[in-house]
């Protein structure tokens, strides 16, 4: 009897071995995906032809980062806002991030009576998931010394729909939005510890929906309630990155059709880190400048090129191959979000 116990015992062992053999294998093969290279889509007026890439986008830059210079770039885009104006940017979490600096978007900000809007966020630890502590950090990061600020989802958000995506069908985002009419995404360019990088693309997608929004883009549109941990463990990278891009697309089309929102990214104080994280790794990377671009796509991937090209980018590189960053700027591009191609105009010659 006892012997017959013990075989029991150990079939039950080795079938539950082999069920978490199995599950694992599955994980494994669920969360697996193909790293994307990095290639450079900048193209040269000299010798670009008809039929080298079907649309080509422009971006903008300087290498001088002052509040007179985003003036001068914004100036160059040639765009007219009318009606309230919305400027989408990060106020950084709590702690010392490397967010941007209030004394240096002041005057762009000001120049066209605009908002500061953001969402609450939806990580385990973060201060600026309740609306009020929110508010406590833009305050103490000394935005709300420069604009009003807005969190768009503190009473909810709104459900705006996903053209064609593989992964969502509408985008949760914050309620307020529906308060604007225009756009002005203002992005801190950096690396990012679940995107790969963080720019333009990030903004209005993450940056842009509401916490249940973020759950939502997080798991590929299969959950809702946050936080965002248990999205992150079940869900595939290039799912996440896709879902990203699908958000993104979707509050480019409710701004009609992209027509009423317009990108700068700043190339500053740059580490693999995001100005979620309250106490990222230290800055590496010389300051690059400022890009701008009414292709968000073309304008991320600019930032992304120059990153590649820089001698001392070798730590973002890493972070944005390892997270298969470039996927996003691919995704993006398949779904009509812009272009990767793009010519770079230097507006200090």
């Amino acid at each position: 009897m006892k012997k017959n116990k013990y075989q029991k015992i150990f079939v039950a062992f080795v079938v539950i071995l082999l069920g978490v053999i199995g599950l694992t294998v599955l994980y494994v093969h669920h969360m697996h995906y193909e790293v994307e290279p990095h290639i450079s889509y900048k193209q040269d007026t000299s010798t670009l032809v008809d039929g080298d890439h079907a649309e080509v986008s422009v971006v903008y830059m300087t290498k001088e980062i002052s509040p007179e210079a985003l003036l001068r770039i914004y100036e160059v885009l040639q765009v007219e806002p009318e009606g309230r104006v919305a400027v989408k940017l990060s106020t950084g979490e709590a702690g010392k991030p490397n967010n941007l600096n209030p004394d240096l978007v002041k005057d762009l900000i000001q120049s066209v009576d605009g908002t500061i809007v953001e969402c609450n966020t939806a990580y385990s630890g973060s201060k600026r998931a309740d609306t009020a502590m929110h508010r406590q950090v833009a305050e103490d990061h000394g935005f709300t010394d420069i604009a009003d600020v807005d969190i768009m989802d503190e009473n909810g958000f709104i459900k705006i729909p996903v053209e064609d995506g593989d992964h969502l069908r509408e985008n949760w985002v914050g309620q307020n939005l529906a308060n604007y009419d225009y756009v002005l995404v203002l992005s801190h360019f950096k690396g990012h510890p679940m995107g790969g990088f963080g720019g333009a693309l990030k903004n209005i997608s993450i940056g842009i929906a509401s916490r249940e929004g973020k759950v939502r883009i997080h798991s590929g549109g299969l959950l809702s309630r946050p936080p965002i941990d248990l999205a992150s463990i079940m869900t595939n990278q290039d799912v996440f990155t896709e879902s990203m891009a699908e958000a993104a697309k979707s509050v480019s089309d409710y701004e009609d059709g992209g027509r009423r929102i317009v990108y700068i990214n700043i190339m500053n104080h740059m580490s693999i880190d995001c100005d979620c994280v309250s106490s990222p790794a230290e800055v590496d990377m010389h300051d690059i400048g400022i890009f701008a671009s009414t292709d968000p796509v073309a304008l991320d991937q600019a930032c992304v090129d120059q990153v590649f090209e820089a001698e001392d980018g070798a730590a973002l590189q890493g972070r944005i191959l390892e997270k298969n960053g470039i996927h996003i700027l691919t995704h993006a591009e398949k779904i009509g979000l812009g272009n990767r191609a793009y010519t770079l105009v230097n507006i200090d010659q």
